[in-house]
């Protein structure tokens, strides 16, 4: 049997999700990171190296060799150069980036625990690729691939798993509270809008491929993930990409700002979209994220290529239904993909406007730093292309514990129990389907 490019019949594949979360729980392939797009599923497992940045130390490893050193200038900058210094042979790259990223290109750095992780990128031996035309693995040996074989065809049509109820009602952190202050900050003209978020610590370790797989069956993503790597496992259902450049250079964000309940019935969805597209909020709060990104995607490409397109339309992702606008320009020549993603991270809905005091703000407001969520899940090729997807509808888990997380805009005309229910709204995409370990 081949060790690369082995390819297995279609049929057992009618369920991806399902495929990944075996493979993610079957334990045998060391660190992963799963990460589906539209009409493809990558499983890439078993680090051959790795970069991995935190506030004061670059660790780059291969093949189980590591050098360590300070670093300066900007992540975007020291990952790129890390990465182009890896024999990578034509190998891509997959990991994730913390929202503290952009603390270095929004003068933030002050708010930086020493300690916190801010990237964490992992070059994969072995990849699974499930498409319509089935599944090919490289870099496995024959004995793996019979292994992938059965661990996918036993995946298939087997039981869903079931959910540990979570309360999600209950606030530890003052969550109204911190938006009335951000409101009061906002009207006293100091920044446009702010994006805070509430944790959700959960009393139990969870079962983290088991809950990707319910929660994908219930959630209508623009992207989704599933990872273990660097002692963090997070599973996600992304409303938005951050950014992408393409093999042709255009480089797409996807705003989304404006959110409603989704999934309670026809007449009620219907109503809420009713209300959803005509509230003046909520309009104001898209308009302005459309103008930030439009202006973003204009500092990296080539003038008059910057467009926007389906502006306002609303996209269901879950539990909820958004307003979204789709922004692309093409690359220019003296830009790379890391120009791209630093300049639109962190995501401008889940971040502020202007960035600089609205992360300012989420720093001081928020209260602790986020990490993952709302950063990135990342997948870069050899040829430069790349795919960065917002981290938000998603559960984490360390060894100190599991939690999820959720947040708000907050605009001058914002009320304090209107974007703690949103919060709730949002969590509805993620807490009913966290499965207990």
């Amino acid at each position: 049997m081949s060790t690369t490019d082995e390819r297995l019949r279609v049929e057992y594949v009618t369920d991806p999700a399902a495929a990944m979360s075996r493979l993610a729980a079957a334990d045998r392939f060391g660190e992963y990171v799963m990460y589906e797009r539209p009409g493809e599923w990558v499983f890439a497992a078993d680090p051959i190296g790795s970069v991995e940045l935190d506030v004061h130390e670059l660790r780059v490893t291969w093949e189980a060799e590591t050098t360590a050193a300070a670093w300066t200038g900007a992540p975007a900058g020291v990952l790129d150069e890390a990465l182009g210094r890896l024999p990578l042979a034509g190998r891509n790259a997959y990991g994730w980036i913390g929202f503290e990223f952009c603390a270095w290109a929004l003068d933030a750095t002050r708010h930086l625990d020493p300690r916190a992780p801010i990237a964490h990128l992992m070059i994969p031996r072995i990849e699974i690729k499930v498409g319509e035309s089935g599944v090919e693995i490289t870099g496995a040996t024959a004995e793996e691939i019979d292994d992938i074989h059965d661990l996918i065809a036993a995946s298939q049509d087997s039981p869903l798993p079931q959910p540990q109820p979570i309360d999600i009602r209950t606030d530890p952190t003052g969550y109204e509270g911190r938006v009335a202050t951000a409101v009061d900050e906002i009207r006293s003209g100091r920044y446009q809008k702010v994006i805070l978020s509430r944790k959700v610590e959960l009393p139990f370790a969870v079962d983290v491929p088991s809950t990707y797989r319910l929660g994908r069956a219930n959630n209508t993503p623009a992207r989704s993930f599933l990872l273990r790597l660097g002692g963090l496992e997070a599973a996600g259902f992304s409303p938005e990409l951050v950014a992408s450049v393409d093999e042709d250079r255009v480089v797409t964000t996807e705003p989304l700002a404006g959110t409603r309940a989704f999934g309670l019935g026809d007449d009620v969805d219907m109503a809420a979209r009713a209300d959803l597209v005509s509230d003046p909020k909520e309009i104001v709060e898209h308009a302005i994220s459309v103008q930030t990104s439009f202006a973003e995607i204009s500092a990296v490409a080539d003038p008059g290529t910057p467009a926007v397109s389906d502006f306002m339309a609303v996209r269901e992702r879950g539990s909820v239904q958004h307003l979204a606008s789709t922004v692309r320009g093409k690359l220019a020549a003296d830009r790379s993909s890391w120009d791209a993603l630093e300049v639109l991270f962190p995501s401008v809905t889940a971040s502020g406007i202007p960035k600089r005091e609205g992360v300012d703000s989420v720093f001081r407001l928020d209260g602790d730093q986020r990490g993952l969520y709302s950063g990135a899940v990342v997948t870069i090729s050899p040829t430069g292309a790349m795919e960065a997807t917002l981290v938000l509808r998603a559960v984490f888990q360390t060894t100190d514990g599991a939690w999820l997380r959720a947040g708000a805009g907050i605009v001058g005309q914002s009320r304090p129990e209107r974007e703690f229910e949103e919060t709730c709204e949002k969590l509805g995409s993620i807490a009913p389907y966290v499965v207990k370990a």
